[in-house]
């Protein structure tokens, strides 16, 4: 058993995770969604900006969760 298998995530750590993934992919577009409304007093304009500015996020999002979310092995746990 030379394969490293990453620890088990508790459902209370997937849910940390998660949410603080989801306001980093709903905070931009809300804030561009709202200003852009603001700003152009277009309802239809501010939506697709904020479609945009939201799938622009969700893609930093998988990078993001990538890089600091997944879970290493643990060497304490090696067999040798």
């Amino acid at each position: 058993m030379d394969e490293k298998t990453p620890k088990k995530l508790s459902t209370k750590d997937i849910m940390a995770k998660g949410s603080i993934i989801g306001v980093l992919v709903t905070a931009p577009s809300l804030a561009a969604f709202a200003i852009s409304w603001l700003i152009l007093d277009d309802l239809i304009k501010s939506a697709i900006i904020g479609g945009v500015i939201h799938f622009v996020a969700l893609g930093f999002s998988f990078k993001i969760s990538k890089k600091f979310f997944t879970t290493k092995p643990d060497s304490t746990t090696e067999n040798k």
